[in-house]
């Protein structure tokens, strides 16, 4: 018999300064609820020029960037560099170390989120990389008023290319007025909902639940399927479902270095000030934003 996941926590994110001049929504890692195993951090941002996020490093984790509106260009000391556009993902690899900035493209006002995963002690000192996505590659299927992109994993019989080391589901569902969402999670997976627009019911009790609206994260209970309906006449809703593997491990952060153990990241930051054991190219390395900027080392 399936189990319908229900919804055993509700936050509505509020906005908050970060970064140089940005505004973001975060719902994980923030004081109700530091960490979601595998999930570090949930921003729903909001960025117009010059606010942006310069020049900074991580090390432990992936960033998952996915834009909604407008453009963010990266670039990283790696000499990596390019514009992430709206409907687009990029999913970055830290690993041991990398510096980069992200800044907004052009005039307007940039709109995305970014989910940071963590890694397991295993995976923390890989090399950095990317997979990077173009809103036109992006798996995307529709049947009974229900529109899904997979941004990682698989739904309604369409799957995603991106290859996870936590193994993470990653989806964007609309779904029209009056129309309904079922979708398997694997049950011994953490997952949450995030809705972007319009109105929703989540978990099986779809006649005496209030509907919930955007900007609210909710974290999801025991159970192998997803249950949402939209109840409108009118508004489509829009939300995403992340599910990850716990990786059952010790987590110490320092803000951007997500280690195992306090020593580690006293060695992270050692590493960092000394431009050692995979931030070598942070030395002499400024993003063209930081120079634009007219910004000194």
């Amino acid at each position: 018999m399936e189990k319908p996941r229900q919804v055993v926590r509700k936050f509505l994110a509020r906005p908050q300064h970060e970064g140089a001049g940005a505004v973001v929504r975060r719902s994980i890692g923030r004081f109700e609820l530091r960490y979601f195993d595998p999930f570090l951090v949930l921003d729903e941002f909001s960025v117009s020029a010059p606010a942006g996020f310069p020049d900074h490093p991580h090390r432990g984790f992936e960033t998952v960037t996915y834009m909604l509106e407008g453009a963010v260009t990266h670039e990283d000391f790696e000499g990596h560099r390019g514009t992430i556009k709206a409907g687009d993902v990029q999913w970055m690899t830290a690993g041991r170390g990398i510096v980069h900035s992200e800044m907004p493209a052009g005039p307007g006002t940039s709109k995305g989120l970014q989910l940071w995963v963590n890694l397991s002690s295993s995976n923390k000192m890989v090399e950095p990389g990317y997979q990077e996505i173009q809103s036109k590659d992006i798996a995307s299927t529709s049947s009974d008023g229900v529109t899904v992109r997979v941004i990682a994993g698989d739904a309604m019989g369409a799957r995603s290319p991106v290859r996870t080391r936590t193994p993470t589901m990653y989806l964007d569902f609309t779904v029209r007025p009056r129309a309904a969402v079922r979708q398997p999670v694997d049950a011994s997976w953490n997952a949450f909902a995030y809705v972007l627009e319009g109105e929703g019911v989540f978990g099986s009790d779809r006649c005496g639940a209030p509907p919930v609206g955007a900007h609210h994260l909710l974290l999801l209970g025991q159970g192998d399927v997803l249950e949402a309906w939209n109840k409108s006449d009118t508004r489509p809703l829009r939300f995403l479902l992340i599910a990850g593997e716990p990786i059952g491990e010790p987590v110490a952060q320092l803000g951007p270095f997500v280690m195992n153990t306090e020593e580690e990241i006293d060695m992270t930051v050692d590493d960092f000030e000394r431009y050692a054991n995979g931030f070598e190219k942070a030395r002499h390395w400024k993003s063209q934003a930081m120079v634009a900027l007219g910004v000194e080392e």
